[in-house]
């Protein structure tokens, strides 16, 4: 029998929770891991070359249930690692790479509100990344008898290299303002600083009255305010930024018009072209879609010949049944019922807080979980191993909370249930569910006399 091995109580509870919810956690990731060695290897020269001030571009496929979701949150906490900040977000019909009507702003201020750190794993990092640099050009300029007024001529001095950047000057003059409402004790300067470098203003009108600039982020500068703050993250320390983009499936499928779906195709080939041409630097994109999203003629990446060319994979790899994860794409293979029988054990090791002595359903009880998941919910059972885990956690629970009960007497009840509604975008085009129409006239929907 295995030793006791301690798992803290917020990693055991953010795990289990998660998974009966259908979400994947954020927390203890490494406590339920199976499989996926040899993409993990690959994402991490990917994480590397972006600390060596370098970019990466890749694109997670796979079908639906396959674990996209679950191998961006695990290649997130290995970026922890690598001392990199992360931002997250999903794509929306409000959040997009490319929109006129604030879409794109919107999918900036989502990352920008979802920024992680090490330190801070679960989201909110910005002002933290931006108060920790600050205090230390501070510190820096204090402890040699300087003044406040130096302190904010060499923060922009050291933020002169930004204006390479297009943005760069009015993002300097932002953090300047922040810390003058630090030094005066003006939450409210502080506050719309903040509002600033979360893409959250609306109008220039505004900004310019309240921070003096006369630019901001917006849907045309999407792109420009993701390498500003790269750049910055860099001088605050970090290694780059890591930008997960999931649920790539409302680009291709939900989109009412082919002229939306090719302009943002097109803003993914700038992201692309870029990350290729050493044009970006300290910056990874990492992006997650169903092959649907991928290999659809018609709608599609493979559907723009530019972004097709530039993601074939190895012909010679498929022509012989071999893997090469060297190009932009990286295909999730489903778990095999070996890896699930493995992931359930590890389920069962967690829920049991890390004492082997106390994991409520052995190995032959795993056995006989997969056995009857595969008789309710069919051959499919391991290949969207979602609703086998939520189902297999109720179980535990239901054990945990009724002594006296074994897995064989409530493994008997009807307990593996397909969820009646789809719980994302990507499940529902999973489940067949028709894309809207293509409108070639949308871009009259909005004129009015």
């Amino acid at each position: 029998m295995n030793p006791p091995v301690a798992i803290k109580r917020r990693e055991r509870d953010a795990v289990l929770q998660s998974l009966q919810a259908g979400l994947v956690p954020k927390q203890g990731l490494h406590l339920i891991q199976v499989g996926r060695k040899s993409e993990v290897s690959a994402l991490l020269q990917d994480l590397e070359r972006v600390c060596d001030d370098g970019a990466s571009f890749r694109i997670v496929v796979g079908r639906f249930g396959s674990g996209k979701s679950f191998f961006l949150n695990l290649v997130r906490n290995l970026a922890f690692q690598k001392k990199l900040v992360v931002a997250q977000a999903d794509f929306s019909m409000e959040r997009r790479l490319y929109a006129s009507g604030g879409e794109a702003r919107g999918l900036y201020s989502e990352l920008m509100r979802n920024m992680a750190t090490k330190a801070q794993p679960d989201g909110g990092a910005l002002p933290s990344v931006l108060s920790t640099w600050v205090s230390q050009v501070q510190h820096a300029v204090m402890s040699t008898g300087g003044t406040p007024e130096d302190v904010d001529r060499r923060i922009g001095e050291d933020l002169r290299d930004l204006q390479n950047h297009i943005g760069g000057f009015e993002f300097a003059e932002v953090v300047r303002a922040f810390y003058r409402g630090y030094v005066e004790k003006n939450e409210a300067l502080q506050a719309a600083a903040l509002r600033w470098l979360r893409g959250e203003y609306t109008t220039k009108t505004e900004a310019r009255t309240d921070l003096g600039v006369r630019r901001i982020v917006d849907d045309d500068s999407f792109y420009d305010g993701l390498k500003l703050m790269a750049a910055f993250v860099r001088k605050a320390g970090f290694g780059g930024l890591l930008v997960n983009l999931d649920e790539m499936v409302v680009l291709s499928h939900r989109l009412p018009s082919s002229r939306a779906r090719q302009a943002n195709y097109e803003a993914l080939l700038t992201l692309l072209n870029d990350s290729f041409q050493g044009n970006s630097r300290g910056l990874g994109f990492i992006f997650a879609g169903t092959d649907e999203c991928l290999e659809d003629k018609r709608r599609g990446l493979f559907s723009y010949e530019a972004l097709r060319s530039r993601l074939a994979e190895n012909t010679l790899a498929r022509q012989q049944g071999l893997v090469d994860l060297s190009g932009p794409v990286v295909r999730l293979q489903p778990l095999t019922p070996e890896d699930l029988f493995v992931l359930l054990k590890n389920i069962a090791f967690v829920h049991a807080s890390g004492d082997s002595a106390k994991v409520v359903v052995c190995d032959e009880g795993i056995v006989a979980t997969l056995r009857q998941a595969n008789e309710r919910l069919g051959a499919d059972y391991f290949r969207t191993p979602r609703d086998v885990v939520r189902s297999f956690i109720g179980l535990l629970n239901l054990i945990d909370q009724n002594p006296g009960k074994t897995w064989q007497d409530v493994l008997g009840a009807d307990v593996f249930q397909k969820p009646s509604a789809p719980m994302s975008a990507e499940e529902e085009v999973a489940n067949g569910a028709a894309p809207p129409p293509d409108d070639a006239d949308d871009d009259l929907t909005a004129f009015k006399l």
